[in-house]
């Protein structure tokens, strides 16, 4: 009964983190686009400054009433993060200024594959036939129901390469961290969300004003403007803290997977909430495609040999086993 009890609790605390993800994730997107096509605030890297700003509030609170220990995290591997995940931001800013919507769209994609290379390469993993196919599943449906005209130039390609390896590495990373130094989400949240805060608070009104030609101090504040700034603030401390705590429980691949079930969620309430113009066949197609293809990997993955680390065990000398037979070759840890 015991553990049969802990499996149940850990599926429940999983399902509950993904719901977190989704709720959260979904909604800073509809309140920033309220935010940005309604009230024409477009200063994106400015407003992320705020967002770690504010997480960085929450998490000095949380420290002092005593809810996050003490921790240690290299000034080394901060730097590093906060290159990766400030890159990212602004790489995804500017490709999506230089690009087609249709190639930024399939840029996001292709950060699905190289999450999974990075998986192979440093954390040799292995993974099924079954669950490469979902994973393709996954990305075929997608990018029917989102890419639509697709051009592209030398400028943009760079950005999106940028911006798709920096994005990948940054969530490698976070769950690297966590396991590398016993870092509870909040713990990681609280070494890091400072300094992207002041990195992208200096560097932010800069980046917006390059990619838009308007200056965040001469926008007009109304109180509406204001509200809808902080409401985006707000939810985005449970966006940033559901995303370490899903990427630490799982992968990064297992988040970018599963994650764009938030991309069909919030092309779903775009219908609803702004326009069913863009709702045809195709898309429906597409949006049913990419969840049965996320159920297909969740399944796949979660059956032995779907998803494992491969390590390889050292020659064992045959006279000290005393006749018995040695492991040779590869052994399978299940991730």
């Amino acid at each position: 009964m015991a553990p049969a009890s802990k499996a149940d609790r850990k599926a429940a605390l999983d399902v509950a983190a993904w719901m977190f993800n989704i709720v959260t994730s979904v909604g800073i997107i509809m309140v920033n686009k309220a935010l940005m096509a309604t009230h024409r605030f477009t200063f994106a890297t400015t407003l992320t400054g705020l967002h770690f700003a504010t997480t960085t509030l929450l998490t000095i609170i949380f420290r002092w009433l005593g809810y996050i220990q003490p921790s240690h995290l290299p000034f080394s591997n901060l730097i590093k993060f906060v290159l990766f995940a400030n890159l990212s931001i602004v790489g995804m800013n500017i490709s999506l200024m230089w690009n087609s919507i249709g190639f930024y769209q399939i840029a996001k994609l292709s950060m699905i594959p190289v999450s999974c290379l990075l998986e192979v390469v440093f954390d040799k993993i292995h993974y099924s036939r079954a669950t490469k196919l979902s994973i393709v599943v996954v990305l075929v449906g997608v990018a029917i129901c989102t890419v639509t005209d697709v051009s592209v130039n030398a400028k943009g390609l760079i950005a999106a390469t940028i911006a798709v390896w920096s994005t990948a590495l940054q969530q490698y990373y976070v769950h690297f961290l966590q396991k590398k130094y016993s870092l509870g989400s909040f713990n990681l949240l609280g070494h890091t969300a400072p300094v992207q805060a002041a990195s992208l608070l200096i560097l932010g009104p800069f980046v917006d004003y390059w990619l838009t030609n308007k200056r965040v101090d001469k926008f007009d504040y109304s109180v509406t403007a204001v509200f809808f700034i902080v409401l985006s603030c707000t939810i985005a401390v449970g966006t940033n803290l559901s995303q370490f705590i899903c990427i630490g429980r799982f992968t990064a691949v297992s988040f970018q997977v599963l994650g764009h079930m938030k991309t069909i969620l919030v092309l779903t309430l775009g219908f609803f909430l702004f326009g069913r113009e863009g709702l045809n066949l195709q898309v429906i197609s597409g949006m049913i495609l990419a969840v049965l293809g996320m159920i297909w990997y969740g399944n796949a993955s979660s059956k032995p040999g779907g998803k494992e680390r491969r390590t390889y065990s050292l020659p064992v000398d045959k006279s000290q086993k005393h006749g018995l037979l040695s492991e040779a070759g590869d052994r399978d840890d299940k991730v």
